[in-house]
Parts: C-alpha cells; structure tokens; sequence
C-alpha cells in the first residue's frame, strides 16, 4: 500500500474511535479528573431531582398523614364521610365531607379536639407542630359567617356609641375571624383574659 493509503487508513482509523482520532486511555490525568467530575455532577443532578419529586410540599405531606389518621377514626367509628386535603394561606386543610354533627360536638368543641389529634399524628411522623386546620360537615365555614355578622353588629355598635364592645368568649380560630374583620372596618380590636373565657374587646381605637 502506498504512502498515501495508509494516511487515509490511519484517518478513518480516528474518525471511527471518535471523530477526533483519540479514546479515554489518550486522556491526560486532568482531563480524565474533569471528565470523571462531570459525570458525577450530572448523576448528583439528576439524583437531587428525584430526591425534590418524592419530598413533594411539606404541607401537602401533613394533609395526607392527617387524612390517613382520621380516616383510620372513620372506620373504627363507623362513621361515612369524604375526605379533601389542600393547602391554603401557608397551612395545610382537611375537610371531613359529611352530614352527621357526630364529629363536631356542641359549639364544635369534637371538632377541635380531632383537630388537635390530628396534628399531633401529624407531629408524631414529620417531628414538628403543625398549624394543620380541620373542618368538619361544614361546620367552620358556617361558624365563620356567623362570626362575621357578630361582628359587623358589633362594630356598628361601637360606632354609634363610641363605647368598647365585649364579645363572648371564643377559640383562636374564631377570635381571628372577628380580628380580620374589625381591621378591615377601621376599628380596634384586641383579646382579653385567659383560655377557655378569652373574648375580643371591640374599640374606636386604642
């Protein structure tokens, strides 16, 4: 074969290794030591996303253990009811679609007491305090509108005599929805007292 041939043998010879007529036992140290890292980059990639996927959101997390939880107390009660989890203002919901007041309890005070329970199976696997918020057959959504016309009377009443109105005695959860809507009416309003009789007092200002 002549000269030139073996030039073009050789040639093809490179382009079928690779294009550039090199393979990895040509590689240098460093350029074995930069290929070696990239490889490791893109696994530890690729490794942090499937770690992201099933984390999943944290508070979706607490819905579902607390779903889990209650619906475990459903059946040992035997008890119907749908089950919805979602998240909302920072905190995560579960709500118990049902028609029976078993679960509630008078002035909701069941209610609150799963609620509780249910954050505290919620603690129990995730190792915080969750700020988890439990409804049941409707009952707070109903409880909030009601809460809502208490307070507008009341804050009509503070208006119109200037003197400071004294509501009854309320949970957080309810104590905050008169808050809400006192602030948005322009007026004061601040808690008083101790747990189980602390009441919201209503004013023109402080």
């Amino acid at each position: 074969m002549s000269e030139s041939g073996e030039r073009v043998e050789e040639l093809d010879d490179g382009q079928r290794d690779g294009g550039q007529g090199e393979d990895r036992d040509d590689l240098g140290p460093q350029e074995l030591e930069a290929e070696d890292v990239e490889s490791e980059d893109s696994e530890d990639v690729d490794n942090a996303e499937d770690d992201d996927e099933e984390a999943g959101d944290p508070l979706d997390e607490e819905g579902d253990i607390a779903a889990d939880y209650l619906e475990e107390l459903l059946d040992i009660a035997d008890l119907d009811g749908d089950i919805d989890t979602y998240v909302e203002s920072g905190r995560a919901h579960v709500s118990i679609v049902t028609d029976s007041q078993t679960l509630v309890g008078k002035d909701g005070k069941v209610l609150e007491a799963l609620q509780e329970l249910s954050r505290l199976a919620v603690m129990t696997e995730v190792g915080h305090r969750s700020r988890l918020m439990l409804d049941i057959a409707g009952y707070r959504e109903s409880r909030r509108k009601e809460l809502v016309a208490l307070a507008t009377e009341a804050i009509q009443s503070v208006k119109e005599t200037g003197e400071p109105a004294h509501l009854a005695p309320m949970n957080p959860f309810e104590r905050k929805i008169v808050h809400d809507a006192v602030a948005a009416a322009g007026l004061v309003s601040e808690s008083e007292g101790v747990e189980p009789k602390r009441h919201v007092v209503i004013t023109l200002e402080q």
